[in-house]
């Protein structure tokens, strides 16, 4: 890596893919007009939307491109990146406001420290949607990435930068596995943090966001677009983190709380194995009482009620995630990627911006 690129002064550049969502662009686009920062410009790209998008971006003064689509945000982000100047890259999920000090706290991280390669932030605790699945969901990754500070080996797209020259040397996002919204950022950081470069968790770096969850989008975003396929990358990795969603203790829970439905199923036919059940079923309420004081102290009993068996439903498909991810993995031999020598666009690619 250059050194005295880590010299100069930090530029931000940042880029938003959207596909239609022109209501939650909008109030994100605000929120990034409203930044306390000076030095940062902004690109939108559009990935082929069919409703009007050019006009918001206009009204902010923002930077439009408009490329054929859809073709998945990690193709329209590396297809951003290739048209930005700053030395230091932004993302930002187009259903995403960044708070007014957002931009102005990850330039101060990569002012401060040069060893930083790449910092992500975190959503806060006040979900734009009122919905109880889309408050859960969003508060359930506000608790997962503050109960972390400091060095990881993942990135997240949703509000994350990265220097633009470690990102060039990565080739980008994958667009060529990733043509839908998945793992692309998650992987990107794996590979990333593989190879000795430092990426941050900065908790006091927060958005809010704005989506609405349905329950067949939680539970098929879970299982298929992430779960399974951060299995596979665990596995080409040859490493499994032992922070956020993959702890230690989410790895246990998810083991006792198969081995509470196992017991379940032969308390059929031995009573014994029902009061092994209900001690395996403590041991996982015990291991994450923080989880639910959290809840219980933002949304209260009721809504914690709630949460319990949505909690125990997200670690059955995580169970069923490494199941499916590692045949998946074994059959299809996925290979670990080289760093490219050109960002990975997509096949699709050469119809061009």
């Amino acid at each position: 890596m250059n050194e005295s690129a880590h010299e100069k002064p930090v530029t931000l550049s940042v880029v938003v893919p959207v596909y239609n969502s022109g209501d939650v662009l909008r109030r994100g686009l605000a929120a990034l007009a409203a930044s306390d920062y000076d030095a940062y410009d902004v690109l939108v790209v559009d990935d082929g939307s069919t409703e009007p998008i050019e006009s918001t971006v206009r009204s902010y003064g923002f930077d439009y491109l408009r490329i054929d689509g859809p073709g998945g945000p990690a193709r329209a982000r590396n297809l951003g990146v290739a048209r930005v100047q700053g030395n230091v890259v932004v993302f930002v999920d187009a259903d995403v406001c960044v708070h007014a000090d957002t931009l102005s706290r990850f330039a101060a991280r990569f002012a401060s420290d040069d060893t930083i390669d790449a910092v992500v932030g975190t959503y806060d605790d006040t979900p734009g949607h009122p919905g109880f699945l889309s408050q859960y969901r969003n508060l359930f990754h506000h608790y997962v990435h503050q109960a972390f500070d400091g060095d990881i080996s993942t990135f997240w797209s949703g509000c994350g930068a990265m220097r633009r020259e470690v990102f060039d040397a990565f080739g980008g996002f994958d667009a060529v596995r990733y043509r839908r919204p998945a793992i692309e950022d998650i992987e990107l950081g794996t590979w990333v943090a593989a190879e000795g470069h430092r990426i941050v968790l900065d908790r006091t770096v927060q958005c809010t966001h704005l989506k609405q969850w349905t329950f067949r989008n939680l539970v098929k975003t879970d299982l298929f677009d992430r779960g399974i396929p951060w299995t596979r990358l665990m596995l080409r990795a040859g490493d499994m983190p032992k922070t956020l969603n993959v702890s230690v203790v989410q790895r246990i829970s998810v083991a006792l709380v198969y081995l509470t439905l196992g017991l379940l199923v032969a308390g059929c036919w031995w009573t014994t194995a029902l009061a092994a059940a209900a001690a395996a079923a403590a041991l996982v309420t015990m291991l994450n009482l923080p989880f639910y004081r959290y809840f219980l102290a933002r949304r209260g009993t009721v809504f914690t009620a709630r949460v319990v068996p949505l909690h125990w439903l997200y670690f059955v498909y995580c169970g069923v995630a490494v199941v499916v991810g590692t045949v998946l993995h074994h059959l299809r031999k996925d290979p670990r990627p080289s760093p490219p020598d050109g960002p990975r666009l997509g096949v699709d690619a050469s119809r061009g911006p």
